[in-house]
């Protein structure tokens, strides 16, 4: 009889993973499954998708398939006395017949407690879809409801493959974070069968901010400050996400100098990041012969070089 490369047919390599073997199995019976196929031999491709898969799923039939593979060719017997070891194993999807060569290896046990192939029986859970979501830092902060419109695959009334809009309102939760998916059971492309549908995966994408950077779970705010600000200590207004508040500036801060503000960055409230001010030392734009008299006097008396220690 003709020796079947069930590794062949299901396209992966005899060192499959079992996850990448249910991969390549779940895309191939619903590209050939008989009701929605337009292949010309959809029904008996999938009948040869089915029976690779379930040899392939299972770890005894695999290793006894393995060990024979080394018989295989354009003509297959099994060894004098061949006896499967894993003629009760598993369980197979199917009603109807598995092929001859199916037969040889693992006899009529082998399909379990329900026997052989049906289409009828078929049933694969629906696509998982993601997509991004974007939405403004404040709605990450506080959460918000967004409505959204996406396309799923599916199937048409005659069984071919189409597209399906759908259209949700969905709750933003307040705290999410840059690059977080939110999960919705159910809202992905319909399952085959009676199986059901996949999820919807949402990744959250937060719109750029004139004043803020994301910084994992915190917040960057540059604020600009004068020299003598900086040199000797002020109070400043600095705005949140919750309001404005009063940060003090320590005196001889530096330009660069952080000043964390304890959870008001983004997060859940109980494990909430913080807001970061960062300080930026800012000179006015011109120096009238006055003020640039009063630095020069500066200079000379405060007797700083601030390159003293530069380069060593």
């Amino acid at each position: 009889m003709e020796f079947k490369d069930y590794y062949k047919i299901l396209g992966v390599d005899t060192d499959a993973s079992d996850k990448e073997i249910k991969s390549a199995y779940r895309k191939l019976a619903r590209k050939y499954h008989p009701d929605v196929s337009q292949e010309g031999d959809a029904e008996e491709q999938f009948k040869n998708v089915a029976e690779a898969y379930e040899v392939l799923k299972d770890k005894d039939k695999r290793a006894e398939y393995d060990t024979l593979r080394q018989y295989g060719g354009a003509q297959f017997e099994p060894p004098p006395g061949w006896q499967s070891r894993s003629a009760g194993a598993g369980g197979g999807e199917y009603e109807g017949g598995f092929s001859d060569f199916f037969e040889s290896i693992f006899g009529q046990a082998g399909h379990g407690s329900q026997r052989g192939f049906s289409r009828r029986h078929f049933a694969q859970r629906g696509e998982d879809v993601e997509m991004s979501l974007p939405i403004f830092l404040e709605e990450a902060y506080r959460g918000d409801t967004r409505t959204i419109s996406y396309r799923v695959p599916g199937f048409d009334a005659q069984g071919r493959l189409s597209s399906q809009d759908k259209t949700l309102n969905v709750r933003i939760p307040a705290g999410v974070t840059q690059g977080e998916r939110i999960r919705l059971q159910g809202q992905g492309a319909p399952g085959i069968g009676e199986a059901p549908p996949g999820d919807l995966y949402l990744e959250i994408r937060i719109a750029g901010h004139p004043l803020y950077e994301i910084e994992g779970a915190n917040l960057l705010l540059t604020v600009p400050v004068a020299p003598w600000e900086a040199a000797l200590g002020t109070k400043v207004t600095v705005p949140t996400l919750d309001g404005k508040i009063s940060l003090s500036i320590p005196a001889a801060s530096q330009n660069g100098k952080r000043l964390r503000v304890k959870g008001r960055g983004l997060g859940k409230a109980d494990k909430r990041g913080d807001l970061l001010v960062v300080l930026a030392v800012t000179m006015p734009p011109t120096l009238e012969p006055e003020t640039a008299a009063l630095w020069r006097q500066l200079a000379e008396k405060s007797g700083f070089n601030p390159r003293a220690n530069w380069g060593k």
